[in-house]
């Protein structure tokens, strides 16, 4: 497989070896020719959402991104990438999201909980994360769920987390969006 990982911002080195781990080839999406290539899914990781999304406008990439994911890309949004995901920027997922929920940097934190289709102890490292406050249509599935609030969710080939598993070991999260493809 063949992914596409935005690079405008956040972990994306740490998506690309965690990939890279489990035998998938990557290449970096920073402008429209980039994007052009050949790709079986692409992984939007974090950073601050609202400049990322400027940055997709002002580089030309939304609306083909958004196209490609309407028309069955799979993707995987983590942190900010599950806000772009919203109908807060990028309209590919029926959430309900909560900006900056888990407050400031300090704020930061480390769990393990239950995903639905992935195991009953997968960590989860917070930071400055969003949540989904509900899910919109039954066509989204909420996958897991810390502390009342839900954290991850799959609708059809996109999933989305409001954790960061590049930053662990454990490699499921990302075996199970290499699956959608």
């Amino acid at each position: 497989m063949r992914i596409a990982v935005l690079a405008l911002q956040g972990a994306f080195a740490e998506h690309e070896q965690m990939l890279h781990r489990l035998g998938a080839e990557t290449f970096e999406v920073r402008q429209l020719s980039d994007w052009q290539q050949h790709k079986d899914g692409l992984i939007i990781p974090g950073g601050e959402s609202t400049t990322q999304g400027k940055l997709l406008r002002d580089l030309g990439l939304f609306e083909s991104i958004r196209q490609a994911i309407i028309d069955g890309l799979p993707v995987f949004g983590t942190c900010a990438g599950l806000i772009l995901l919203s109908p807060m920027h990028l309209d590919a997922m029926d959430i309900d999201v909560q900006r900056n929920a888990y407050g400031r940097q300090l704020g930061s934190f480390h769990a393990v909980a239950p995903v639905k289709g992935i195991g009953n102890d997968v960590p989860m490292t917070f930071i400055r994360a969003p949540y989904i406050n509900k899910i919109l249509s039954p066509d989204c599935d909420g996958l897991a769920e810390v502390d009342g609030h839900i954290v991850a969710a799959r609708q059809g080939r996109r999933l989305v987390t409001a954790f960061h598993p590049e930053l662990d070991d454990d490699t499921r999260i990302h075996r199970f969006f290499l699956s959608l493809g």
